[in-house]
């Protein structure tokens, strides 16, 4: 503990929380359409947009992506193919298409389509290097050596590097990883001369993330004039949680030390707080799309902070105003939570004196903002908006993931199953306060609002402890506006197959010639 920098105190809190028995939220309601979830008039439109304009000329924004996820599950269909037992050669994978069959339907679609990824180029120089023809090796069903080259450190290594890393989109001069991407995506909102970026990316890619940088940023230079401030951090050791075993018992591994595990998303919290910055933008590192999409997703983008912008700026002024003890403040307040949050007061509020009124609001708008763009649901797994029940009664809405819904209650699974929209990380932050100051950001997290997972260590089941999700029960207390965006605003990229849908492909038919023999 002394070594990860962690404290006993919190090691002993996290071992009591793995000892409760109900970690689930209360759903209340799904968010929807007037109920939580707002929509921009059209007209108001060009007014965020000029707002947002302005606070982008003074470098008010900053972009914060999370980018230490390895590509591991991206190619998780491949890589059960390569860890088959058996040298894999065509007529073998055609053997086990009875045993295997979504596994083996993919990969005939990955070896067809194979051209029209955007690593198909370093592929072919890799293979090349050591002799081999990347058409040779397709068309005589040398798959396994196609998969060694394409996955692991004797080639690529694309099964394990950080998903950020990877080659995502193609284009006549360049193909360009999801790391480029956001750096290209960012000249479109964040700034008119320069643009600032934050990733947070695995200590161990550091200098490689930060050889890519220079090259990018100096391409990008030369092309557009445009200067980047790009800065990374790593999750903190001291984040890490301590796994137990099934009966709630800290876990030792086989050289008897307890067993510290990476906390998720939600430890990022960290990183996120310690930023000089004022108006955060978050996005997961592979929504991105190509050029050819980026206006629309940015228009979003532009509307969304200032629309950000409109509302920090009357919540700073209603709190300056009720600090200075001015009544009407008090009433502007009211009518605003109710307006624009869209969230009930206590009932009887009208009635309560003025002072505790005053104290009440004040305490729910002199906190973090974060406006989070939300898309119809289609199915796509991940956090919803929903109106939540809280421990002292009152209701808030919150994202909320479904492994925090108990999903054994039909009356949960079907509020669940109700939802209408999707939250695809799109979200604008304020972080500091009606002074300019900068809010400590843990100091509005909901505690509760951890996940336990199941997982294994040494041939024996553990159990693992994620801290509350960045973007979930990290922001609990922050005041939160959801907004529905269009859908092509979100194009993730969770497995490889999702490379190929036409939003992440060239305008037109295909790029190159087919290798493989249908």
């Amino acid at each position: 503990m002394e070594a990860l920098g962690i404290d006993p105190e919190k090691v002993l809190d996290q071992v009591n929380t793995f000892r409760k028995s109900d970690f689930f939220v209360r759903l209340n309601r799904p968010c929807t359409l007037g109920d939580g979830v707002k929509t921009i008039d059209p007209e108001d439109a060009p007014g965020f947009i000029a707002l947002h304009e302005k606070a982008s000329r003074d470098s008010r924004f900053m972009k914060f992506v999370p980018a230490s996820g390895a590509a591991t599950r991206m190619f998780q269909s491949l890589l059960q193919i390569y860890y088959l037992p058996q040298y894999l050669e065509r007529d073998e994978l055609e053997r086990r298409v009875s045993q295997e069959v979504a596994i083996a339907c993919d990969f005939v679609r990955f070896i067809e389509e194979l051209h029209q990824f955007a690593f198909f180029d370093d592929l072919r120089e890799i293979l090349a290097g050591d002799g081999f023809e990347l058409e040779e090796v397709v068309q005589t069903g040398q798959y396994r050596l196609l998969l060694d080259y394409l996955l692991t450190d004797s080639g690529l290594g694309y099964g394990f590097l950080p998903k950020a890393l990877l080659k995502f989109h193609a284009y006549p001069e360049e193909n360009r990883t999801a790391f480029e991407e956001q750096l290209a995506e960012s000249m479109y909102f964040l700034g008119n001369k320069s643009c600032k970026l934050h990733f947070t990316v695995p200590e161990e890619s550091q200098n490689r993330f930060r050889a890519h940088m220079e090259a990018v940023c100096e391409n990008y230079r030369q092309r557009f004039g445009m200067e980047f401030d790009v800065c990374f951090s790593s999750q903190k050791p001291s984040t890490n949680t301590i796994a137990v075993n099934l009966e709630g018992v800290p876990f030792r591994d086989r050289f008897g030390r307890l067993h510290f595990r990476p906390a998720g998303h939600g430890a990022l919290l960290e990183n996120l707080n310690d930023l000089s910055a004022d108006l955060i933008y978050i996005k997961n590192v592979d929504n991105v799309v190509p050029d050819r999409l980026k206006e629309s997703v940015c228009r979003w983008k532009r509307i969304l902070g200032g629309y950000l912008l409109s509302v920090e700026r009357q919540i700073h002024s209603l709190v300056r105003r009720m600090k200075a003890m001015e009544g009407q403040a008090v009433r502007e307040a009211a009518a605003f939570i109710n307006r624009e949050l869209l969230v009930p007061l206590p009932v009887g509020f009208d009635m309560w004196p003025e002072e505790k009124r005053r104290l009440l609001l004040l305490d729910s708008l002199d906190r973090p903002i974060r406006v989070c763009g939300v898309v119809p649901n289609s199915g796509e797994p991940g956090g919803a908006p929903f109106w939540v029940e809280n421990e002292n009664g009152s209701i808030s809405i919150q994202i909320v993931e479904k492994a925090q819904v108990d999903m054994d209650s039909p009356e949960q699974r079907q509020i669940w199953k109700s939802s209408t929209h999707f939250n695809p990380v799109d979200i604008v932050c304020c972080v500091r306060d009606s002074e300019g100051e900068a809010f400590d950001l843990r100091n509005y997290v909901d505690p509760r609002a951890v996940i336990i997972t199941r997982k294994s260590k040494d041939g024996q089941d553990i159990q693992a402890l994620e801290l509350p999700g960045l973007w979930n029960g990290s922001m609990a207390h922050w005041v939160s506006i959801f907004v529905e965006v269009p859908p092509e605003t979100f194009n993730p990229v969770k497995s490889v197959y999702d490379l190929l849908r036409p939003e992440h492909q060239p305008e037109g038919t295909h790029r190159r010639r087919s290798v493989s023999s249908a």
